[in-house]
């Protein structure tokens, strides 16, 4: 066995994990030298709140960048659920579950028009889900004028109760991560949207309905963003309408593409971008423990995630990173490497 084929190379999985420990480590030592302590508890408190929150939505966005789609309504379905399920429970403790349920069943409802005007009417996902977006910000500003509804102090408990410094809230997002690797390893569902990802047309030949895989990528999408909208309402005590400003459509875009997932879909991972999301959560912390500019963060942010982009592209391009196929004979060798 040559050198070329003994040599494993690292996949995109591992690159982000490897990638957000050098940066702990950097960032620690960055730290340490200005007299403070990244590692206090804290710290590692704040950092795993801004991981759930993000974390939520950018597990959905996995499922429809995975489909060659995108959904930049995110953050107004978040604050937009965050309102409905904060006015449901109006502060009565026997109507939280009923206050969670209308807050998915509306999540659910977005999902599925966006879903459909993507996969019936071919409607570019970019116009389609602004268009949802700009709909649902237009209600927002209409009906709601500020923070509105109750949130009762039991399920606040889900978003500031904590297990030594790990937020409760973390816990589920690792939960659902959790699913989400299984319906997309283990299940028809995920192979299918890996499937229409790779190629529309090959996996319509191939017999997979492919429009309701980009439905259900969508409603998955949005469920999760219903999700951050009640954990959202659970931290603030109610509902606000204001939480769409936070970014949370272009940050969870940037935490999947750090993951490892490709925008033009059929390659990522969910466990990819978990390390997306945390290796934005510690820069965030560290810019913060060392009062970074605000202007200069998001120039650091962004230089970052134009690197992570560059370095899978050129992996891509790279014939030596393709994987190993068989030739005739059975012979293992590198697509684009002569035997």
């Amino acid at each position: 066995m040559t050198a070329a084929r003994a040599r494993r190379r690292l996949g995109s999985t591992e690159i982000v994990y490897l990638a957000l420990a050098g940066i702990l480590l950097l960032a620690g030592l960055l730290v340490a030298v200005r007299g403070g302590n990244l590692f206090a508890q804290q710290n590692i408190s704040y950092m795993l709140t801004q991981t759930s929150l993000l974390g939520f939505v950018a597990v959905g966005q996995t499922f429809v960048v995975l489909c060659r789609s995108l959904d930049l309504s995110v953050g107004y379905v978040v604050a937009l659920c965050s309102l409905v399920g904060a006015t449901t429970m109006a502060g009565d403790p026997s109507r939280v579950w009923a206050g969670v349920l209308a807050a998915l069943v509306v999540a659910a409802g977005i999902g599925l028009a966006n879903g459909l005007v993507v996969s019936a009417l071919r409607v570019n996902p970019f116009i389609a889900t602004l268009g949802t977006g700009l709909i649902v910000k237009g209600f927002l500003d209409t009906r709601f004028k500020g923070p509105e509804g109750e949130v009762p102090v039991a399920f606040q408990a889900f978003g500031y109760t904590r297990v030594g410094p790990v937020p409760v809230s973390t816990v589920v997002l690792l939960m659902v991560a959790a699913a989400a690797v299984v319906l997309l390893t283990r299940t028809r569902a995920g192979y299918h949207m890996f499937a229409v990802g790779g190629s529309l047309d090959v996996a319509r030949l191939s017999g997979v309905r492919t429009g309701r895989t980009l439905v259900l990528a969508h409603v998955l999408c949005s469920l999760c963003a219903g999700a951050a909208g009640l954990l959202i309402a659970a931290r603030f005590g109610t509902g606000n309408a204001l939480v769409y400003s936070y970014g949370l459509d272009l940050d969870s875009i940037a935490a999947v593409v750090l993951g490892g997932t490709l925008l033009f879909g059929g390659r990522g991972s969910v466990i990819g971008t978990v390390g997306g999301v945390a290796i934005l959560a510690v820069l965030d912390t560290s810019f913060n423990v060392l009062d970074v500019n605000p202007f200069f963060k998001d120039v650091l942010r962004g230089v970052i995630i134009v690197a992570a982009v560059a370095l899978y592209a050129r992996r891509q391009l790279d014939p030596a990173s393709r994987r190993a196929r068989f030739a005739p004979g059975g012979a293992a060798r590198r697509r684009g490497v002569p035997a």
